[in-house]
């Protein structure tokens, strides 16, 4: 065999703050052939982005140090190398793809100018010819129109859309070897198949390496020729991906494999109280165009919707990225405009003002995707949770409120002794689980759950599952659960919602959506989640 195109040995991580030394990574070691994929998988703070990361020194140098290692890529230590030497190899021959693209890309330019300044910094193209790529790019990696596309700023697009400009980057140069840490956690399934699927032909055509970095073992399975399992900053077991699965040898391996929701939702009453319903609902968004800036078109993210929702019910609200999903659910609490009758336990709030709907805040919560982003970095656990207390229960005395504080953070499964440390403090699970707190702390009637564990490894859904059917129990809540995880909505809703281009395609009972779908677009949903022969059939660019 041909020396490997990466080899990472005896690779350690130290962070050094206020004169204290952290070590993060110990030793590990592990290579990667060309044309292989290597996936490198653990829960959060296993130490995977930061071996990422060292192989690029991306980490915040001097703070972060490496007491020893090598990474030799092609024959050249990395970890030796000067900046002029890491530029050449930055973005050209070793590309990365990040979680997160609202951190990656700018907000100031638009797609085709932070596509075409890659092209134009490496390989010197034209303005006409950076066009064509761009176009070309998009296209692969399913940007539905892209020449529509060219002049959207990043803020425009979904997350899962981000997150395809994304791999449009990595991809513009043909580099060698792709580091993609977590590239599909914010992607819907069927274009996780899609992506997925552009990454193997890439691998067969040009032979590129790639270590892939995931908390998601069904995409492992699928897609990987080997995998290192890390925790705790070491790698504990690592071989062919078919032996891993089939039998796994340590502790901690079995212990991943075993995570995934599961279970059935607490049923529920039709003829319980009404909470939310909503009859011919749109969201339009005007398209200017011209110097007068003239509407000449709409983009329908919501286009003539229909539901209904009770107290104790979890409507599951599923589609691709861009179908709409999050837009209704903005719409339902009054957070954009909308047409159409939205009412809310008994009352018709389709046209209420901000000020109307101030007072009916607290009986509607939302726990949004990005704990990271939803949770003020300046505000201890406790200010945070009693934020919306200050303001709609001000009768309570300041002990009140922190024993209720108490309670809340005792309530979702956190140390009630921790509420005085900041957000930046806890793991991505514990973040959520303090936003659910902040939701819950308040007593609502309905909560709009927006993706709340799209974020989080595969161990922590499951207890974040678990703690929501039992806080929807305990309080009769009514939920509404947006998410591209159908594995998790499978074990959450009662009835659900398939959303394709603002319209509902199928809706029914969850049982009969999940077992006898009847569209192909739900058909096709289905297979690519759960791993069915037909995944890569009626897969649709968005």
């Amino acid at each position: 065999m041909s020396e490997p195109i990466l080899s990472v040995e005896d690779l350690q991580v130290a962070f050094t703050t206020s004169g204290k030394t952290t070590t993060a990574v110990h030793g590990i070691s592990f290579h990667i052939n060309k044309g292989e994929t290597v996936a490198l998988v653990g829960e959060s703070g296993s130490g995977k982005s930061v071996s990422a990361l060292s192989i690029l020194k991306l980490l915040p140098y001097p703070a972060a140090s490496h007491p020893s290692g090598k990474i030799m890529f092609k024959g050249k230590d990395l970890l030796s190398a000067d900046a002029a030497e890491l530029r050449k190899v930055r973005g050209s021959d070793v590309t990365m793809i990040f979680q997160e693209p609202m951190t990656s890309l700018n907000p100031l330019h638009t797609i085709e100018k932070q596509i075409g300044e890659i092209l134009e910094l490496h390989q010197g193209m034209g303005e006409k010819d950076r066009k064509i790529r761009t176009i070309e790019l998009l296209n692969q990696v399913g940007i539905r129109d892209p020449e529509k596309r060219l002049g959207s700023y990043p803020h425009q697009m979904s997350g899962g859309q981000r997150q395809r400009v994304m791999i449009a980057m990595s991809l513009a140069n043909e580099p060698e070897l792709l580091i993609a840490d977590e590239p599909t956690t914010a992607l819907d399934v069927t274009v996780q198949a899609q992506i997925l699927e552009l990454l193997n032909k890439l691998k067969a055509r040009r032979g590129l390496s790639m270590l892939f970095i995931t908390h998601d073992l069904g995409i492992v399975r699928k897609f990987a020729d080997r995998v290192c399992v890390m925790t705790n900053g070491e790698i504990v077991e690592h071989g062919p991906t078919k032996e891993i699965f089939d039998n796994p040898q340590h502790e901690y391996t079995k212990h991943l494999l075993a995570a995934e929701p599961n279970g059935d939702p607490p049923a529920s009453d039709d003829k319980a109280e009404l909470i939310m319903e909503a009859k011919d609902m749109k969201v339009w968004f005007p398209v200017k165009a011209g110097f007068l800036r003239k509407t000449v078109d709409h983009i329908k993210a919501v286009d003539g919707i229909d539901l209904t929702l009770r107290a104790g019910q979890t409507l599951g609200v599923v589609g691709e990225s861009g179908s709409g999903k999050t837009t209704l659910g903005l719409a339902l609490t009054r957070m954009i405009s909308s047409e159409g009758k939205i009412g809310f336990i008994g009352r018709d709030i389709g046209d209420y003002s901000f000020k109307q709907m101030k007072p009916l805040r607290s009986e509607m919560q939302i726990v949004f995707q990005d704990p990271y982003g939803s949770l003020s970095p300046r505000m201890s656990v406790a200010e945070i949770i009693a934020e919306g207390m200050r303001i709609h229960m001000r009768q309570l005395s300041n002990a009140e409120v922190d024993d209720t504080v108490c309670g809340v953070l005792q309530e979702v499964g956190l140390e009630p002794s921790t509420r005085h440390r900041y957000p930046h403090e806890f793991s991505g699970g514990q973040r959520q689980r303090m936003a659910i707190a902040r939701a819950m702390v308040l007593e609502p009637k309905f909560v709009m759950l927006d993706e709340p564990t799209s974020a989080l490894d595969m161990s922590v859904q499951v207890q974040v599952v678990e703690l929501l059917r039992r806080l929807q129990e305990e309080r009769n809540l009514a939920y509404l659960f947006i998410s591209h995880d159908l594995k998790v909505v499978r074990a959450m809703a009662n009835e659900v919602i398939v959303m394709r281009l603002g319209k509902v395609v199928e809706q029914g009972q969850a049982t009969q959506i999940f077992d006898a779908p009847q569209t192909d677009y739900t058909k096709a949903l289905m297979a690519a989640a759960f791993n069915l022969e037909t995944a890569s059939s009626g897969i649709v660019s968005q």
